[in-house]
């Protein structure tokens, strides 16, 4: 189980390795000073707040902390675990079932911190076509149970197999309309009849 005290307290090793303060922290990821303060860390009712993964993912930049580093952090004192494959795999049958969620014993299972999606999972990107947004080797965590926007960045799966990471522009009853991520790869339209899933991008990390 994941418990918001150990997001905080990883933040704070993070902070007092560097020689900062919260706020500090805070002020090297381009944040609110105030982010990290204690004060923030429950609502006025007391009740738990998190820090958003949008957040983690600027500490880890400015701070020069890897994913993996971090993920140590929380190894063993509460972090969720979530299942990974690579994007070729995907593609591949037994991997998901209808409604595009993780089945299967062939998935590698990582640490990942501050995450309350069970059905969450990872995706190994590799190749460019998603440049500069996703590059090669960087990992992207996916929820099939989040609401889907327009403009949100999804994962989408054909029946044929092919699967693709793409700005959601807008989505009907005919089908989904797509903006390529990288400006040298066309725009997609998938009809409905032709598309197996459609799963929200949560976090990348880099």
């Amino acid at each position: 189980m994941i418990r918001h005290d150990l997001i905080w307290a990883a933040l704070d090793k993070i902070a007092e390795d560097k020689g900062l303060s919260p706020s500090g922290l805070a002020r090297l990821a381009q944040l609110d000073p105030t982010t990290f303060n204690r004060s923030k860390r429950n609502t006025n009712a007391g009740k738990p707040r998190w820090p958003s993964t949008e957040s983690i993912a600027k500490v880890l930049s400015a701070a020069n902390v890897t994913f993996r580093e971090f993920s140590e952090l929380m190894d063993g004192n509460g972090a969720g675990r979530i299942p990974v494959i690579g994007f070729a795999q995907a593609g591949n049958r037994g991997f998901f079932d209808d409604a595009g969620y993780p089945v299967g014993g062939a998935w590698e299972d990582i640490t990942f911190p501050a995450l309350h999606d069970p059905t969450a999972y990872g995706l190994r990107v590799a190749g460019e076509s998603m440049s500069p947004v996703f590059r090669d080797g960087d990992l992207i965590i996916v929820s099939p149970a989040s609401n889907i926007r327009p403009r949100d960045r999804v994962v989408v799966k054909t029946r044929e197999g092919e699967v693709m990471a793409k700005e959601l522009v807008r989505r009907g009853a005919m089908g989904i309309e797509l903006k390529s991520l990288n400006p040298a790869y066309e725009d997609r339209y998938i009809e409905a009849q032709d598309l197996d899933w459609i799963a929200r991008i949560l976090w990348c990390s880099q």
